[in-house]
């Protein structure tokens, strides 16, 4: 079974390339001090500094495997190559909301990269799934639970 792709902007690929580095060239090192330095305080069996190090430890090697993960099936969508005439990943949008009477700038991005509380929205949300394909004046229906929301599409940009 092939495994889903994660769509990636060049910008979250570096993050989480960044972050992979960190994890192994400075935080395992630390980690390991850590233990060394809790191993050294003599019996192990009530030494909440060494559960606490190795519990750290246990951590920082499931987010580096996390990450090895995404990256060994990461997708960039190459922003230079992005079509602005219509809504794509990698596109920046000003979008107005018809229900609350307000504009938002949105960000659509592959779910990896999704956070809401910077307008970053994945293309599989509802809104981005919505979004995508749409033009600049296309008015979009978006299906909610509490109904249908629509948004009038004002201008789609790179991601700068």
């Amino acid at each position: 079974m092939d495994e889903k792709k994660n769509i990636l902007t060049y910008a979250g690929l570096k993050k989480l390339e960044d972050e992979l580095h960190d994890l192994k060239v400075v935080r395992r090192k630390e980690v390991a001090a850590k233990i060394k330095e809790a191993r050294e305080q003599g019996d192990l069996s009530e030494n909440a500094e060494y559960d606490a190090a190795k519990d750290e430890q246990r951590d920082i090697e499931a987010r580096i495997e996390e990450i090895e993960k995404i990256l060994k099936n990461a997708e960039v969508v190459v922003e230079d190559e992005v079509d602005f005439d219509k809504i794509s990943i990698g596109c920046k949008v000003t979008v107005f909301d018809m229900e609350f009477d307000e504009e938002m700038e949105l960000q659509i991005v592959g779910s990896t990269e999704a956070n809401s509380l910077q307008g970053k929205i994945s293309n599989e949300s509802p809104v981005g799934k919505a979004l995508i394909g749409a033009k600049t004046g296309d008015v979009v229906d978006v299906e909610m639970p509490t109904g249908i929301m629509q948004y009038k599409v004002l201008n789609i940009q790179r991601n700068i």
